[in-house]
């Protein structure tokens, strides 16, 4: 069984106040706890900062984001070599916002899960249709486009520190439309095929799957059950202790009983 992982992404948000007020709650929060794998990617200038809190923790510290490249003349640019340095262990590659806000391509996001790789990141890569293309009944080609040329040149021995992470695009913040654990499950069915054609069916496997769609306290237990889906990925619900702990939790509950039940 895969273990389950909660990855909080903060995204564009907080100050030095509120990070270090939601930094301190979430780590003494989640305490010393290890059934569960549990990770939070504050934005670039409070790294430092979070990671010195969850020093000693079980939490992982990750970022959201990098450019593949070890150093060089790219302003406003962070290096893998930067992240490693603040004592990142993980990074968000491919997410929707960088694929469909700030335009990032199949091919760009590419070399910089290899470049990640390499340093010795573990990356969390990111992969979902928008609305659009699911209405169209595209969201198979999408998912597998993505994943093929995304993770084109992937060495076998950096498999096991690559998840990925399955978040519709129209999903994601939106009250008018949620996936359901079922879509979530044939999703993640999707991407292990495509993943088995590509690495072998073993990979596969051992592949952990997240979901991330407006994944909040009240539903992520549904999610969470499934065997399909092996965490998840959460946005603004990772922005205040209360939530994102009681996703923790129901990631705890939800292990246990899939333990139990072996």
């Amino acid at each position: 069984m895969i273990p389950k992982c909660v990855v909080g992404n903060w995204k564009m948000h907080k100050t030095t106040a509120d990070a270090r007020q939601l930094a301190q709650a979430v780590a003494k929060g989640a305490g010393v706890e290890d059934r569960v794998s549990v990770v939070v990617c504050p934005p670039f200038p409070y790294l430092s900062l979070v990671g010195d809190i969850f020093r000693g923790s079980r939490i992982a510290l990750g970022a959201q984001n990098l450019y593949p490249d070890k150093e060089g003349a790219y302003t406003g640019e962070v290096s893998p070599t930067m992240l490693l340095d603040l004592g990142c262990k993980c990074v968000i590659l491919g997410h929707s916002e960088r694929r469909h806000t700030l335009g990032e391509s199949d091919a760009f996001i590419n070399r910089k899960v290899l470049a990640a790789l390499a340093a010795g990141l573990d990356v969390i890569f990111c992969v979902g249709e928008t609305l659009n293309e699911r209405a169209a009944r595209e969201t198979e080609g999408v998912l597998e486009r993505q994943i093929v040329l995304g993770l084109a040149h992937l060495p076998p021995p950096s498999l096991a520190r690559l998840s990925v992470a399955y978040e519709p695009v129209w999903a994601i913040g939106s009250p008018g439309h949620h996936a359901s654990p079922e879509q979530a499950d044939q999703a993640h069915a999707v991407i292990r095929r495509c993943f088995g054609r590509l690495f072998g069916d073993e990979a596969a496997r051992k592949l952990s799957v997240q979901y991330g769609g407006s994944v909040e306290p009240e539903n992520a237990g549904a999610f969470l059950s499934r065997p399909g889906v092996d965490g998840c990925l959460i946005g603004g619900a990772s922005l205040h202790a209360g939530p994102f702990l009681a996703i923790v939790g129901a990631a705890v509950h939800a292990s246990q009983t899939m333990k139990q039940s072996a």
